[in-house]
């Protein structure tokens, strides 16, 4: 041991308790406006399925549905891999959990359309197909044929339909009540929101029913989607997204981008409306800027080119969406839109190709930071942080197994939360 080293100060306790003092306004805004990630797991995909076709067994025909796809258009892992490019070593254990996933989860996240999907229909009719989806969605819960997260689509908040999409809220929520209840993986999507104070009256909306029905406050939450330009960019040039964000309270969940209702708002012709146009990048980088570290959570939007026809025409529809998945997965976009059952393979080949690939580095470099053993990469808590962030995504959706990630980190599901979601404090002490 070397000589103790003198320790000495010059500023009096005070100071510190002074500046602790005038800066406490902030830290409570801090916590209230970014309480970090939820932590819970996020689906990789939503599906939007129209309310007047939505049946009993809608989760379970769309995986049927999806196989029968593979079986006839790519029946082994090497076809499969031929057509989406993927690595001779990826190739078999990426096919056997595509087919497992399909045949045991098809569907993570199903959402009931009553919005373009389904279009303007006689009172009456949406009235009884209202009912219907609270029915059918209490009762796949109840028998456990349910997707994990299960909702609606309502219609928005705009004059000419704002009474109808409220009736029809109101129609599913009492009718789940009534069956039984809420399901905990209830989640709700408003439409074409363009000012701020479309989601205050969503979220007035919500404590009015919540009240009504005696629940507790905020225990319904909600999407938004992003489908106008005026969501970006307000008048006075400020980004209205990140202001419908606290405008909704805590509820909000969810920013959606809707591709194509935004694309036709700024004039993009129909031939290059995707979610790789430039105008998509821009809105969806404002998009995760504005919710970051606030808890809410983007989603990609959708491709309108269906994998039907001849085995070489879906195989081109399967390239695009392969390639527009890995590309929204490389942003940070962890969530999508699937609009045909024949998405569902190239979704779950892209997520678990993206998971896959990378698992051995992130094990390393985050086994190698757990236990201070250094290496060529210097990586500091954000970046262990984003490892386990990754290790946990590919173990929600099944990509990995956790009996393969403890082999190659020695650390359990615990060990990865725990860095995957730090105190703010505990980060900040550890920071340069």
């Amino acid at each position: 041991m070397g000589q103790q080293e003198k320790v000495a100060t010059s500023l009096a306790g005070a100071v510190s308790e002074e500046i602790s003092a005038s800066l406490a306004p902030v830290d409570a805004e801090l916590e209230r406006r970014y309480p970090g990630d939820p932590g819970t797991r996020q689906p990789v995909h939503t599906v939007y399925v129209p309310a007047d076709v939505l049946a009993a067994d809608t989760v379970r025909s769309w995986g049927d549905q999806a196989l029968d796809a593979l079986d006839r258009h790519a029946p082994d892992a090497a076809s499969l891999a031929a057509v989406l490019g993927l690595d001779d070593a990826l190739a078999a254990p990426v096919y056997d959990r595509v087919r497992a996933k399909l045949e045991r989860e098809p569907i993570e996240d199903l959402r009931v359309d009553f919005e373009d999907g389904y279009g303007t229909r006689p009172d009456a009719e949406e009235d009884a197909a209202a009912a219907r989806a609270a029915r059918l969605i209490a009762e796949a819960y109840r028998d456990g044929t349910a997707a994990p997260w299960t909702g609606i689509r309502m219609k928005c908040m705009e004059a000419p339909v704002r009474d109808r999409g409220i009736r029809t809220l109101d129609i599913f929520l009492t009718g789940l009540l009534d069956a039984g209840g809420l399901p905990d993986g209830l989640v709700l999507t408003l439409p074409k929101v363009t000012y701020p104070e479309q989601v205050t009256a969503m979220v007035r909306l919500l404590e009015s029913f919540e009240k009504t029905r005696g629940l507790p406050p905020g225990r319904i939450g909600f999407e938004i989607q992003i489908e106008t330009s005026q969501a970006i960019l307000a008048t006075d040039g400020t980004a209205t997204v990140a202001r419908m964000i606290q405008a909704a309270e805590g509820r909000a969940t969810g920013l959606h981008y809707g591709t194509f209702d935004y694309s036709a708002c700024l004039g993009v012709s129909a031939a290059y409306q995707a979610s790789d146009h430039p105008a998509a990048d821009h809105a969806k980088a404002i998009m995760q800027v504005a919710a970051a570290g606030t808890g809410v959570r983007i989603s990609d939007g959708s491709t309108n080119v269906l994998p039907v026809g001849p085995t070489p025409k879906v195989h081109d529809a399967w390239r695009l969406h392969h390639r527009l998945t890995r590309r929204a997965l490389a942003r940070a976009y962890y969530q999508g839109w699937d609009m045909h059952p024949g998405h569902l393979p190239t979704r779950y080949a892209a997520v678990f190709a993206f998971y896959r690939e990378g698992f051995e580095e992130a094990a390393a470099r985050l086994t190698r930071y757990a236990h201070r053993t250094g290496g060529d990469v210097m990586d500091e808590p954000a970046t262990a942080k984003a490892l386990s962030g990754y290790l946990l995504r590919g173990l929600d959706c099944g990509a990995l197994d956790i009996a393969e990630v403890a082999r190659a980190t020695g650390l359990t599901r615990a060990d990865l939360e725990a860095f995957a979601l730090p105190r703010r404090a505990d980060l900040t002490a550890s920071a340069p």
